[in-house]
């Protein structure tokens, strides 16, 4: 048993400290899932996936690692939230964040280029939002992308091809100059890299 499932059955039997420390551990990635995506209420929904952690983990299989399955969690947790603020039945394959707040604004960052990359992001359908952003952000195989999103790992592989000719559709509309758009299309890693410790540490 790794150290963190080590951690998870301690914090299940009832040790808090156990949990305290799976939170301090995996908060700042939990908090990017979530900081591009939702604004207000990205703090109430990194509190509901870690103590949904307790309740459905007899439902994951064996195999998966304690990270996959918590942001598997936190994936459950988005889609709901956003399906209950709406109010109807949304399509995240076609549905982008800009779409269901197209008045809400893309966190604060340094630079015009990242800026341009936050934006753009909430414009392509959520769906390939959230397999971009778990392949830049937090370096999930295609394998643990498809278990977070449960669908095939062939599936995710076609997703991200796609999702980055999305974004970079997404990124004509939203840079402000041809050189902010080649800058930024052209390095997508290395902006995306720039950007990450900067969502997790928003309050």
């Amino acid at each position: 048993m790794d150290g963190d499932e080590a951690k998870f059955a301690a914090w299940r039997a009832g040790d808090a400290r156990a949990g305290a420390e799976l939170f301090e551990l995996h908060y700042a990635g939990i908090a990017r899932f979530f900081r591009n995506k939702v604004d207000i209420d990205a703090p109430d929904l990194i509190q509901k996936t870690f103590l949904g952690c307790l309740e459905s983990r007899e439902r994951v299989r064996g195999e998966s690692s304690f990270r996959t399955y918590l942001f598997a969690v936190a994936h459950n947790v988005l889609y709901k939230h956003l399906r209950t603020r709406a109010r109807a039945t949304i399509d995240f394959g076609v549905t982008s964040i800009h779409d269901l707040r197209p008045t809400a604004t893309a966190l604060l960052a340094r630079r015009a280029e990242e800026q341009a990359l936050l934006q753009a992001l909430r414009r392509i359908p959520l769906e390939h939002q959230v397999t971009l952003e778990l392949y830049f952000w937090d370096s999930f195989t295609a394998g643990e992308i498809a278990e977070v999103q449960g669908i095939p790992e062939g599936t995710v592989r076609t997703r991200l091809r796609r999702a980055k000719q999305l974004l970079v559709e997404a990124l004509a509309q939203v840079a402000r100059s041809p050189a902010e758009l080649h800058d930024t299309a052209s390095n997508l890693d290395a902006w995306a890299s720039s950007v990450r410790a900067q969502i997790a540490g928003r309050p």
